[in-house]
């Protein structure tokens, strides 16, 4: 099984995902839910990890986690291993519970956090276990519109913190601001690389962190380039119309960002097969200057 990509840095924000194994439900009654809980609150004492949104489906979770410490792999391998023990413990069962690792997209908290926070809250919805956010219990909803109170583990002074200073006053516009949700287009449809939303600089940033993984072949490889920039930006007309900068863009494309042969060729209107000869050229030329500087070098 490929090995997900994990980027950790203190303050980094999450979406976490994780489902039952075979698609087989996680959550069997309330009784589940309410012990998956206790978990996550000791869980969150323990890596002092902040959950800002969270919701319980019956096959899968879905957590909005900031990581002050860089810990999120110790914290979630935490969570899911003790849950996975209480549950076999409960049932009678042995084996897996969950589906392999957990899936992390790295949330940029300027452009997306309050989107997702969003997002969490109205998976019932989407799912139509129910219209309204309100009338389902498992999920952050009603402890940050202000109809319950707010579990220990769960932090809402951020999100509030978004839609004014009195607190009544944001409970009804956080209310009004989830009410819009199924309305607007998903927030995935920005998802870079199966693991960044963001912005142009919030991926800039973290570019040095994605190239130090590129030659991870365990790593997926859409993971491994996620910060890579897009062909149309590699490829601009000025390039395009200089055969020399063109060749060495192609090779760039291909060696150090990922792209494949068909994928340059349709950005620069090539045959794939004309690609790869270019770049092996550029490789072949790169080669042949590395060896004379080296040749140069005082023994």
């Amino acid at each position: 099984m490929a090995r997900p990509l994990r980027i950790e840095f203190p303050g980094a924000i999450y979406h976490i995902t994780s489902r039952g194994n075979a698609r087989q439900a996680i959550f069997l009654d309330d009784d589940d839910r309410r012990s998956f809980l206790l978990v996550l609150d000791r869980v969150v004492s323990r890596f002092r990890i902040v959950v800002h949104a969270f919701c319980l489906m019956d096959n899968h979770f879905h957590l909005l986690v900031e990581t002050p410490e860089a810990n999120l792999s110790k914290a979630i391998r935490q969570l899911n291993g003790v849950f996975t023990q209480t549950f076999n413990r409960r049932h009678g069962k042995v084996g897996h519970v969950l589906q392999g690792r957990f899936k992390a997209i790295l949330v940029d908290r300027d452009s997306y956090l309050l989107e997702l926070c969003r997002y969490v809250v109205l998976n019932p919805v989407r799912a139509r276990i129910t219209r309204k956010p309100d009338t389902y219990a498992w999920s952050s909803y009603r402890a940050t519109a202000g109809l319950d109170p707010a579990p220990s583990f769960l932090t809402v002074e951020w999100i509030l913190s978004q839609f004014g200073r009195q607190r009544a006053g944001a409970q009804k516009r956080y209310r009004a601001f989830v009410a819009e949700g199924p309305k607007l287009p998903s927030p995935w449809e920005e998802l870079q690389g199966q693991i960044l939303l963001g912005n142009e600089h919030f991926v800039d940033r973290l570019r040095p962190a994605l190239r130090s993984q590129q030659s991870s072949k365990e790593i997926p490889r859409r993971q491994r380039h996620a910060g890579r920039p897009p062909l149309a930006k590699l490829f601009t007309a000025r390039v395009v119309s200089d055969r020399k900068l063109r060749d060495a863009c192609i090779r760039e494309a291909h060696v150090d960002h990922g792209y494949s042969l068909s994928e340059i060729g349709g950005a620069v209107r090539l045959h794939y097969s004309t690609v790869s000869r270019i770049v092996t050229r550029q490789e072949s030329s790169a080669a042949e200057g590395q060896a004379k500087a080296d040749s140069n070098q005082p023994r």
